[in-house]
């Protein structure tokens, strides 16, 4: 079967040939088709008008699938398979200057017809509403189909700054920069491929008068600039109407304004600003518990477990192995309905849980938003066909199931959490983990699995629309259920949007165990922080490859100590030898070197002493709007030597912070802004301006405000 979505781009990053449709192209391009065909065939032509042109077979193997991953890994693998089976072919069209009719052959099918426009750029088409005199050369993309996107211009100063478009990899600074806002999937390497899968079509202009911007739509957007202005552009839906907030005022105020239209974090229990532990291949109970009972062994504090592999991954609703009858029509399951066989993965979930409680340690379960359809039968195929059958599925254009186009979860249905109804009904299915069993939080991954701008979800949205809401919605819909249970909303996230301020916590996604990577999550946080993301963390030392070096490692987990959530984190590799854990234990026996755990050990609790602090500060972050992990333009707008230093970061109001991020250092330079200053690890008075210190391994370069050192002094001895 032949299979050609027109009428705009199915991913914006997408590779495989039925993805690269334009979503409007301009008057003289050429542009490339695609189309997916059963394996079997051999020959596809596309017409084009009144000519025949060849079409050639996408070439995507396993090199291809991990440049575009990023790199090697369990991942990367999946997403090779899921391309070199796309069955795609592919043509460039000659240049289209007048409208074209064009359809697919093979020697037994023929598509449909499909027309294709060529858009130019006028004026006078639409309208945009605020932005007053900022806004200036407005135009709108126009073919014989409507007006497809709005193009304007705003003026930047010598010497303004850019920061924010949600979480961002590669610079602080993105003025010079050509990006967009759109949701994706970006397995490692988000920096060099200028990815994220958290975008917000928002920013500051920083560094003159101070002001910032939000282009309200949650449809996508792309940003350039280049000498003395930003280019805007947005995607636009059947009004030709773009609604543009402009907040005047210092970096604060702007964020307060943009907060107050969108959503702001509400604060969490303390707990989780103790270290997180966690491991893909920890997936039975025996396993788990081995890892925590070393942490006590080891006497290196944890705070939270979280358990990846825990269920059968099919509905990532049971337990493996747990013993139950299906209910056939798709209800939700009681605890009462399983048994735990006694040789199975997780003998007792339980008790286990109840332990880890005992000990202090709070249970966060992995969660994903898709429905596996695979089966023939059992729970997951009762489960997918109530979610067709009950109207909880999201919808093709022509009100056929959707089912996920992307590499990870293929072809799996994704559930409407665009409603509360469905909403409520896909988390029905795990609240027995959190009343019965006792869960205290979700790892609320993925979300980035919408793939087709004329989805159709049940609140009216059209994918363009709602594709990027989506991951939104999934935190939302835990962080509800654990509320309805009495417990603080958890969630762990790492894709989202605007509106993703109000929904739990965040981390920087998946990422090598490079030094690159390293700087590029620091990044990350900073910008995120930058758009009101307050609870932030990352996979320190990065989660997939071979394990760090000590160096790495520790360098690392010491700057970890100093950002919002502190976790390690490990990839699923198969259970092949070496292993790949990211416990401190793991690292100093594949490194050799002993200095590991007595360093992690340090840091642990030096992390357990700062938890008041943090718990402090980040209440004041809400009240104020004043970012927990703070970029230094929010503080020292003025001063254009913090530009020279984009890494260093206050953490609440009163320590400043400068992560090792090179390898080899036996020296680090800070900048110090105005201020009095005190070296946290000597307790002596520091100048401001430039101030270079040695930095063995169990010392990251840290200062305090003067006036709190009589207070913190204490949390560094």
């Amino acid at each position: 079967m032949l299979t050609h979505r027109p009428h705009g781009t199915e991913h914006p990053y997408a590779t495989s040939p039925d993805q690269r449709i334009p979503v409007q192209p301009l008057a003289g391009e050429q542009v490339r088709l695609g189309v997916v065909a059963s394996p079997d065939v051999e020959h596809v032509v596309c017409e084009w008008g009144s000519i025949e042109l060849p079409m050639t077979t996408a070439e995507t193997n396993a090199a291809d699938a991990a440049a575009l991953a990023g790199g090697e890994g369990h991942l990367a693998e999946a997403q090779a398979s899921s391309l070199a089976a796309d069955g795609g072919w592919s043509v460039v069209t000659p240049p289209i200057t007048e409208p074209v009719k064009y359809r697919f052959k093979t020697s037994t099918e023929t598509t449909e017809w499909f027309e294709v426009s060529p858009a130019s750029w006028v004026t006078g088409r639409g309208e945009v509403r605020g932005g007053g005199e900022r806004v200036r050369g407005v135009e709108w993309l126009v073919s014989s189909g409507g007006v497809h996107r709005a193009r304007f211009r705003l003026a930047l100063a010598d010497g303004e700054h850019l920061v924010g478009f949600g979480e961002r990899y590669d610079a602080l600074d993105q003025r010079g920069k050509s990006l967009d806002a759109v949701v994706f999937e970006q397995y490692k390497s988000q920096g060099v491929h200028g990815r994220t899968y958290l975008p917000m079509p928002f920013a500051h202009v920083t560094g003159g008068d101070g002001w910032g911007f939000h282009v309200r739509t949650s449809r996508r957007t792309w940003y350039s600039s280049e000498g003395g202005e930003l280019v805007v552009e947005v995607a636009l839906g059947d009004d030709a109407v773009v609604d543009l907030g402009i907040y005047e005022g210092s970096p604060t105020d702007v964020l307060k304004q943009f907060l107050d239209e969108v959503g702001r974090a509400e604060e969490l229990p303390p707990w989780v600003f103790r270290l997180w532990a966690s491991g893909n291949e920890w997936n039975t109970q025996e396993l788990m518990m081995a890892r925590m009972d070393a942490h006590r062994d080891l006497e290196i504090p944890v705070g939270a477990v979280v358990i990846e592999a825990w269920s059968d991954e099919e509905g990532i609703t049971i337990w493996r192995d747990a013993r139950y009858e299906v209910t056939a029509d798709g209800s939700a399951h009681r605890a009462t309905d399983f048994e735990y066989p006694a040789d199975g993965a997780w003998p007792d979930p339980k008790a286990m849980i109840d332990e880890l409680h005992a000990r202090g340690i709070k249970v966060i379960l992995w969660q994903i938003p898709l429905q596996k359809t695979e089966f023939d039968e059992g729970q997951v195929a009762a489960d997918a066909e109530a979610m067709v059958r009950e109207g909880h599925a999201v919808l093709e254009a022509d009100g056929t199931p959707y089912y996920n186009r992307g590499w990870w979860f293929p072809k799996a249905l994704m559930p409407d959490l665009s409603t509360q109804r469905t909403r409520d009904w896909w988390t029905a299915k795990r609240r027995y983990l959190v009343e019965d069993l006792d869960v205290d939080g979700f790892k609320t991954d993925g979300g980035e699995h919408a793939w087709g701008h004329d989805l159709q979800y049940a609140d009216g949205k059209r994918g363009d629309e709602g594709n990027n809401l989506f991951p939104v919605h999934y935190a939302r819909a835990f962080g509800d259920l654990l509320r309805s249970a009495g417990k603080a909303p958890v969630t762990f996230s790492r894709a989202g949007f605007t509106g993703s301020q109000a929904h739990g916590i965040f981390w920087a996604g998946d990422e090598d165990s490079t030094w690159e990577a390293y700087r590029a999550s620091v990044t990350a946080g900073l910008t995120a922080a930058s758009c009101g993301i307050v609870y932030w963390g990352w996979d320190l030392a990065g989660f997939s490859g071979p394990v760090p070096d000590a160096e790495l490692y520790l360098r690392a987990a010491a700057a970890s100590v100093f950002m919002p959530i502190m976790q390690y984190h490990s990839e699923f590799n198969h259970h092949q030898l070496p292993l790949r854990d990211r416990t401190p234990w793991h690292v100093a026996e594949t490194t050799g070197d002993d200095r590991v755990i007595p360093l992690f050990r340090r840091y642990a609790d030096l992390r357990e002493r700062l938890v008041g602090y943090l718990t402090e500060q980040t209440a004041l972050t809400i009240a104020t709007d004043r970012p927990l992990m703070r970029p230094l333009f929010f503080d020292h707008p003025a001063d254009e030597e913090i530009w020279n230093h984009p890494h260093q970061y206050l953490l609440g109001n009163d320590l400043l912070v400068n992560p090792i991020l090179e390898p080899a250092a036996t020296t680090w330079t800070t900048y110090l802004p105005e201020g009095d200053w005190i070296d946290v690890w000597t307790g002596e008075p520091v100048p401001h301006g430039l101030v270079t210190r040695e930095v063995p391994l169990e010392i990251v370069p840290v200062y305090c405000k003067a006036d709190r050192w009589s207070e913190l002094a204490s949390l560094f001895s």
